[in-house]
């Protein structure tokens, strides 16, 4: 393999992607679990990969990060009661340890954007609070909070709250004076067959109706915070143009990807720390690139 140095102001090309220098610019020799022209999926932290990355490359992050919800109460799923446990990577390990562990890796990401870069974080109560105080308190300015409501979300089997029925979307960008991406009139002229609350031809508003990820979006398995599809097309049709560069530093069932590879004309970094994760959005690429050729033939 070959390595190659560069720094912010240097166009490479995904295949260099698993090559970037860092400490003293010595090599780290990093490799990519999964590898294209367009696309790098990493099992590793993303503590690891983001620190490979160099100052102001990644022109939008998404990321999903753990909710650390996993306290051994109960939901609903296909009409089943089943544990809320998610996998030990979702457990609390109090709220100072929990915001230290956010904090660290919003301010990985903010290194690695570009000015004018953009940042999504998506989070239920549990997790989206610290995410915003840490993006005000790093400096992002924030430019939207979205609440994404699923209008076929679990009931409530405690019957003691309201329904939990919506996510919230944070969206941020690097430098408020830089000029960031949002692709206006695609989101106000679309086509959201999905969206029951967006009226067509009129501005996209700040509450999008999405329901959670269909069953063909799951036919090798599932991410247990798996996002739909279409929430993140819609990310990333509204705030990334043909040549960006997007990362996901939690890549989970790696809809991230398969959205930015079904739109096209983008470059994806995905890191999980689960291989069995990497495998599935590995097994979704792959079925997306068989399609694509099926019907260019």
């Amino acid at each position: 393999m070959e390595y190659y140095i560069v720094d912010s102001e240097t166009a490479i090309k995904m295949k260099d992607v698993a090559f970037c220098i860092t400490n003293n610019n010595e090599p780290q020799n990093i490799k990519p679990l999964y590898q294209t022209d367009d696309t790098a999926l990493y099992n590793a932290d993303c503590m690891d990969i983001m620190a490979a990355l160099p100052d102001n490359y990644i022109d939008m992050i998404f990321a999903d990060p753990p909710y650390n919800l996993s306290n051994d109460g109960i939901t609903c799923h296909a009409g089943k009661m089943v544990s809320v446990n998610k996998g030990e990577w979702d457990k609390s390990n109090g709220f100072e340890k929990d915001l230290k562990f956010h904090e660290k890796w919003i301010t990985e990401c903010k290194r690695i954007l570009k000015p004018e870069g953009t940042i999504w974080i998506s989070g239920t109560n549990h997790s989206i609070y610290q995410c915003g105080f840490l993006l005000q308190k790093l400096g992002f300015h924030i430019l939207n909070d979205i609440s994404w409501f699923k209008p076929n979300a679990a009931p409530n089997l405690a019957c003691t709250t309201f329904a939990h029925s919506h996510e919230t979307l944070l969206w941020a960008k690097k430098d408020k004076k830089a000029k960031h991406i949002f692709n206006y009139e695609k989101m106000k002229n679309g086509i959201f067959k999905e969206d029951k609350m967006k009226i067509p031809n009129k501005q996209m508003r700040s509450v999008w109706s999405i329901p959670t990820p269909l069953p063909d979006e799951k036919t090798f398995g599932k991410h247990p915070t798996q996002k739909p599809l279409a929430l993140l097309k819609r990310i990333i049709s509204s705030s990334t143009n043909d040549g960006s560069l997007i990362l996901d530093p939690f890549n989970g069932g790696g809809t991230t990807g398969v959205a930015a590879k079904f739109i096209g004309n983008r470059k994806y970094i995905g890191i999980d720390i689960e291989k069995e994760y990497i495998a599935l959005t590995i097994n979704r690429l792959n079925q997306l690139n068989l399609q694509n050729t099926l019907f260019n033939l």
